[in-house]
């Protein structure tokens, strides 16, 4: 009963968590398998990677503090976010060579996909080890689903953020900017384990993470904003240039988008994504090189072609 308890206490609000990131991410929505796949990397990769790293680190640790408490208190407060924050974020190192990773706004939902994960199977571990009574399982469960949880969140979505950031960078800004991502996810992990480590500063960790979630809030609403004013600024050139109608700009960066009437409604989810993919592939043309230049001229023809034969068709019927 535990168990089957604590499962759907520990999956239920974590994968909804889920859901409502990526599907906040409207304009540019990533591919749900990707998405599903960092989570499942947190959730297991991570968590195993993590245990035995913080036992290796721990038994190094205990060599020169013997005293029990003590040893505890460093593996909460020091250890525990160095080492999970290196193993959540290192899978976005892998993530991030995709194409469709690009801006901050992925990496936000890609590191909070995976913080979630992990904290869904934290949650889970947690729930049946410590919730020994009724009373102790509730609290544990509002604690570490409204806080604890969403840290993992919130610290791994931060450094998803820097990482994408640094993406089109120049090596020495790139490599400053991941740096600063992982002191700043491991600083927000570290302020609340220390917080809620002592009594007299558990008001003080909950106050941190309602600020932290606050300010995370705001940086994705204002990354979500960003992205509505680059599909208008580089779509304005294919209207400029007869690809599509003007009428469509203000459309096509705006919730007006998903609702009937203002194109005809057989084409209207293609042309929704063709023009925001097309949109998004002139900007990261503009920094890239190599062979991502390459594969992104070939999707700005392709796009292009595959609108004008959209819009096309539609006229003719």
């Amino acid at each position: 009963m535990l168990i089957t308890a604590s499962a759907f206490a520990a999956v239920l609000p974590m994968f909804s968590y889920l859901l409502i990131i990526w599907w906040i991410d409207r304009y540019e929505r990533e591919p749900f398998r990707l998405v599903l796949k960092n989570y499942l990397w947190g959730a297991i990769g991570a968590i195993i990677f993590a245990a035995a790293w913080s036992s290796i680190v721990s038994a190094f640790i205990s060599i020169f503090i013997k005293e029990t408490t003590q040893l505890q208190k460093l593996e909460t407060i020091v250890v525990a976010p160095f080492v999970e924050e290196i193993t959540k974020g290192a899978f976005l190192l892998f993530t991030i060579r995709s194409n469709k990773f690009d801006n901050i706004t992925d990496g936000i939902v890609y590191g909070g996909a995976i913080g979630l994960g992990f904290g869904m199977t934290e949650n889970f571990l947690y729930f049946i080890l410590y919730g020994n009574t009724l009373v102790n399982w509730i609290t544990i469960v509002i604690i570490r689903t409204l806080f604890s949880a969403v840290m993992h969140c919130v610290a791994t979505a931060t450094f998803g953020a820097f990482l994408a950031y640094s993406k089109y960078k120049k090596t020495l800004v790139k490599i400053s900017s991941i740096f600063t991502g992982f002191l700043v996810a491991m600083f927000i992990h570290l302020a609340w384990n220390f917080s809620v480590s002592f009594e007299s500063t558990t008001l003080l960790g909950f106050l941190f993470m309602i600020f932290t979630i606050v300010i995370f809030m705001l940086t994705f609403s204002i990354s979500i904003i960003s992205e509505k004013k680059i599909i208008y600024k580089e779509l304005l050139g294919e209207a400029e240039n007869g690809l599509i109608p003007y009428t469509h700009l203000s459309i096509l960066n705006s919730s007006i988008r998903n609702k009937f009437g203002w194109v005809d409604e057989s084409i209207r989810k293609s042309y929704i994504n063709a023009a925001t993919t097309l949109a998004f592939r002139k900007r990261q043309l503009r920094n890239s090189s190599g062979n991502s230049k390459s594969y992104y001229e070939e999707d700005i023809n392709y796009y292009r072609n595959f609108i004008q034969n959209l819009l096309s068709n539609t006229e003719n019927k």
